[in-house]
């Protein structure tokens, strides 16, 4: 055999899981595209100091209503003089880390929950008809009911946002807690005298994390869309937080003289929870092991 030969027979080192991950992923581009939209909100969130000029809740009245393009407010002014630019990537930062917290304790809740109702027959039924309880309630619906309990604010928003998500992440964990206990490496680590939650946390977890990872993304599009529509009906941010929907609520009255007020957070709330959305897509199908890597 050549050299040449030698080489061609040569066998591929093995991709990594995440690197196959990753080179699915790159191939989606729509997922592409809201990984970009994703990062660059992040961004605006996080060195909001340092690209904006004016204070998002300093008022100026005699600004007020400024046009789209106006010198020093290129997204104009709201009825109170507030630069909407500033507001608007204020309200990133808002929308960003209250999805964040919530879809995180969501998370929280729901991977618990359906750990120990897919390990544990005993305790599945008694988990899973409360779970039915929490989906019997149409979701925002649920979450006024708790911000009615506990009061208006952003943190009650994001706490009510995670009771919301725990019943549906409960499922999804369950459902795949089932399919991976009676594999035959659990069965191996059983027989060896393994402790449950060892086995658990160790063994189990780390392989049900795909389709965590994929709800998480999702979940990010409804809570920034929750957040901005309990906002928007005065049970989220208060005046003068700039949240996007609160953003949209308080323009509404002046939508004939000055639309950018409602149609600037709107096409921001649109960009982000598609983005989310596709990005979430593009996950799923990039986590799945039963698709053709070379497809």
């Amino acid at each position: 055999m050549t050299t040449a030969e030698a080489v061609k027979a040569k066998p591929k080192k093995k991709e990594k899981a995440w690197q196959t991950t990753l080179r699915r992923l790159f191939r989606n581009k729509m997922a592409i595209v809201g990984l970009i939209v994703v990062l660059l909100q992040i961004l605006l969130a996080v060195f909001a100091p340092v690209i904006t000029v004016h204070d998002p809740i300093r008022q100026n009245l005699g600004s007020s209503e400024l046009p789209m393009f106006s010198d020093g407010h290129w997204l104009g002014t709201d009825n109170y003089g507030r630069d909407v630019w500033s507001r608007i990537v204020y309200g990133a930062r808002i929308s960003l880390v209250v999805g964040a917290v919530a879809v995180s304790l969501g998370l929280l809740g729901g991977v618990i929950l359906g750990m120990l109702a897919g390990y544990y027959r005993k305790l599945d039924a008694i988990i899973m008809r409360f779970v039915d309880l929490l989906f019997s309630f149409p979701g925002i619906l649920l979450a006024m009911l708790i911000i009615a309990i506990l009061g208006t604010s952003l943190v009650n928003v994001a706490i009510a946002i995670s009771i919301w998500s725990i019943p549906t992440c409960a499922r999804i964990v369950r459902g795949s807690v089932l399919s991976v206990k009676e594999k035959e490496y659990i069965m191996a680590m059983r027989s060896m005298g393994a402790s449950n939650l060892r086995i658990m946390v160790k063994h189990i977890l780390p392989n049900v994390t795909a389709p965590i990872i994929v709800f998480a993304t999702m979940r990010m599009a409804t809570a920034i869309l929750s957040t901005a529509s309990l906002s928007y009906l005065g049970l989220g941010a208060q005046p003068p937080t700039p949240e996007w929907g609160a953003m949209i609520s308080q323009g509404q009255d002046f939508m004939w003289t000055s639309p950018h007020l409602t149609i600037v957070p709107g096409i921001a709330i649109m960009l982000t929870v598609f983005a989310f959305n596709v990005l979430g897509d593009g996950l799923r199908d990039a986590l799945d092991p039963n698709m053709d890597v070379e497809q």
